[in-house]
């Protein structure tokens, strides 16, 4: 009986003195499997309630515990996993037994101290537990008497529960609404763009609100909401839809419906407002909202770290991983909106914060920092000493056919034409339409070597190329512009035009 004190004890101390969470249990209530992932000591402990024989039998039974700890490491996804293994028993090993415990078993990155508790060891192996766990474990078994056994095991397993129920409550806070409603709307505005010209055509994009800087810079403020709305294609659609399906719903979950309707679109806000000051071209689509979905279920890892890391806490930094490579390595995608979106989804987080928090200071920091940072980015955007504010002008000028004035505008920036390749671009179309046509090949010759990617450059060059009986290298230029967009306007056309030029020389 004694024992079973003790090993309840023990459950009692990490369970409720550490919060170490129950995560298996056996039916006899024999063995308990705890787990404290915020103890980097000691995230994963094994109590088990066994009257010892031979020391054969626990090498065996150790073995299969780090087998088992090893499994655990690798549903972590953690390069390497500590366990501590108790055995609470009424006396020890028949045999002798001490060297099996001595030295940690290891198995695929997975360690595994085991300690074995009997009635006359109980301090040795306390202040043992206490040292492998890095906190102090107490067992003070004054009461022996059956009856008093129950209430105990009741208090730790209450805890669990209580434990168990308090992490659900986190996640189950609301019920999705918003996010079914910005679903619906984006698929109601995808079907309107392409019954109006296309979600794919530059002109419908624009004239129903994408992001395009120079309308900004006229005052159409509004682009920086209408964007989160559109987007460019069936494939772009799709793909948003799905993340936001997926991370909406979560995040509403968590969050609940109005605090995440402020951050949803705050997020939003603030990758149309990245995307303006940092990328020139014009761009729509919910992917800087989805990314500040992601920004706040980062907040709910600063809110509950223990929780995070033990449930979404990797996957949720592996996707933000892969979805920014992806975004880095693939041109055309708009990184600036992903990482302002996901910024401001995390700020959003902080002034709003978790349901049931107050934590005013926080709250009142994210609001100070979010107003500090879309003020300054805000200024910086409309100031004329930004490049990307000034290449929008430029880009103003060259729709109304001013060339001049874009020229003289662009000109100071192509020092920084590794930064900014798109200003040989529009130089060289400046070219073009002046007759400079040498100027143009050299700046067009740059930029794709800059940007090999940018099929519109190698068009271009190609008809700067026929332009000056360079037929062979047209060829090749136009061929590469193909290869990049098969679907490009008149690239076709082009290629035709040039293989007849060259079969009548």
């Amino acid at each position: 009986m004694k024992l079973d004190f003790v090993f309840w004890h023990l459950l009692y101390s990490l369970v409720v003195t550490h919060e170490y969470r129950i995560i298996h249990i056996s039916p006899d209530h024999k063995e308990v499997w705890l787990e404290g992932l915020g103890n980097k000591q000691a995230p994963i402990i094994r109590v088990y309630r066994y009257d010892l024989d031979w020391s054969t039998w626990l090498q065996r039974d150790m073995e299969k515990t780090v087998f088992q700890v090893a499994n655990f490491r690798k549903q972590l996804r953690k390069s390497k996993l500590a366990a501590v293994n108790i055995y609470v028993s009424t006396y020890p090993p028949v045999d002798d037994w001490e060297f099996r415990v001595q030295e940690p078993l290891e198995k695929n990155h997975a360690t595994v101290n085991s300690v074995i508790v009997h009635e006359g060891n109980f301090e040795h192996s306390c202040n043992r537990i206490s040292n492998l766990i890095g906190k102090e474990v107490k067992v003070e078994v004054e009461n022996e008497e059956e009856e008093a056994l129950y209430p105990l095991k009741q208090l730790v397993l209450d805890a669990s529960a209580r434990a168990i129920k308090k992490e659900k409550e986190i996640f189950q806070f609301g019920k999705p609404l918003f996010t079914y409603l910005f679903i619906a709307i984006q698929l109601i505005v995808f079907f309107f763009l392409e019954m109006n010209g296309g979600s794919q055509n530059t002109e419908t994009l624009i004239k129903y609100g994408a992001k395009f800087n120079p309308l900004i810079l006229e005052g159409e403020w509004w682009r920086f909401f209408t964007p989160i709305f559109l987007h460019i294609g069936i494939i772009h659609l799709l793909l948003n839809t799905l993340a936001l399906y997926y991370l909406g719903t979560a995040v509403e979950r968590i969050y609940g419906n109005v605090r995440f309707l402020f951050v949803y679109l705050f997020a939003g806000f603030a990758g149309s407002l990245a995307s303006f000051v940092y990328t020139p071209s014009i761009s729509a689509g919910a992917s800087g909202a989805i990314f500040g979905c992601f920004g706040a279920l980062l907040f709910v890892g600063i809110a509950y770290p223990k929780l995070f890391l033990r449930t979404m806490g990797m996957n949720i930094l592996v996707l933000i991983g892969v979805n920014l490579t992806i975004g880095f390595a693939i041109p055309g995608i708009d990184n600036a909106g992903h990482i302002g979106g996901l910024v401001g989804g995390f700020l959003a987080s902080a002034i709003v914060h978790l349901p049931k928090h107050v934590k005013l200071l926080q709250r009142v920091i994210g609001l100070l920092l979010a107003c500090a940072i879309t003020f300054y980015m805000l200024d910086y955007g409309y100031n004329n000493e930004n490049p990307y504010t000034r290449i929008s002008e430029a880009e103003t000028l060259l729709q109304n056919g001013e060339y001049e004035e874009a020229y003289d505008i662009l000109l100071p920036l192509e020092e920084q034409k590794e930064e900014y390749p798109e200003v040989l671009f529009y130089l060289s179309f400046i070219d073009i339409k002046k007759g400079r046509l040498e100027e143009a090949e050299l700046r067009l010759v740059s930029v794709t070597s800059l940007q090999p990617d940018f099929h519109e450059a190698h068009y271009n060059l190609a008809l700067v190329y026929l332009e000056l009986k360079k037929t062979e290298k047209a060829l090749v230029s136009i061929e590469r512009a193909i290869e990049i967009e098969e679907d490009g306007a008149n690239y076709q056309n082009l290629r035709s035009e040039i293989i007849q030029s060259l079969d009548s020389e």
